[in-house]
């Protein structure tokens, strides 16, 4: 069973997934307008997995007697300067998720909940792979700068990304 500090935190971490799906659909959006297909693809997966992890962690709540109430999803910001902006934003945000993440565990080992320290070892490595990914992409439009053709083949590459 959960403590009720545990359960109100578990809670706020599912609306931060939540609003983590509306920041990448966000950013689907803006990539959409700027005739990125790919980009777009690639944000649209990254919002359904986000969604994914906020069930994985509904079910947890409830698999533990613990009650899922959910909060309102604030509003994502809708523009960026630039493809290259809008990913350093999304590495920034996983960064964010990640510090989330570890404070989660941080609780669940102070309070001796053992069950829900194993359930976020998940997300720890989850963690790892989404800012990668995310740094990676970064990283790549850094090296093309404002090239036209290094942009068109990186929104390709990004584009191959199953799940949409």
């Amino acid at each position: 069973m959960l403590s009720d500090r545990m359960t109100k935190a578990l809670n706020d971490q599912i609306n931060a997934e939540l609003y983590s799906a509306y920041i990448y659909l966000a950013m689907a959006a803006y990539f959409e307008d700027q005739n990125l297909p790919g980009a777009s693809s690639w944000m649209r997966h990254q919002a359904q997995e986000e969604v994914e992890h906020a069930m994985k962690f509904f079910r947890f709540v409830n698999e533990r007697r613990g009650r899922v109430i959910l909060a309102a999803v604030d509003r994502p910001q809708a523009e960026w300067e630039s493809p290259l902006a809008a990913f350093e934003e999304a590495f920034r945000h996983e960064q964010y998720v990640s510090g989330r993440i570890h404070s989660l565990v941080e609780l669940a080992q102070a309070e001796k909940d053992y069950a829900t320290a194993s359930f976020l070892t998940w997300f720890v490595d989850e963690q790892v792979e989404e800012e990668a990914a995310a740094d990676g992409i970064v990283r790549k439009l850094r090296l093309v700068g404002e090239t036209k053709h290094g942009l068109f083949m990186i929104d390709r590459e990004l584009g191959e990304r199953g799940g949409d």
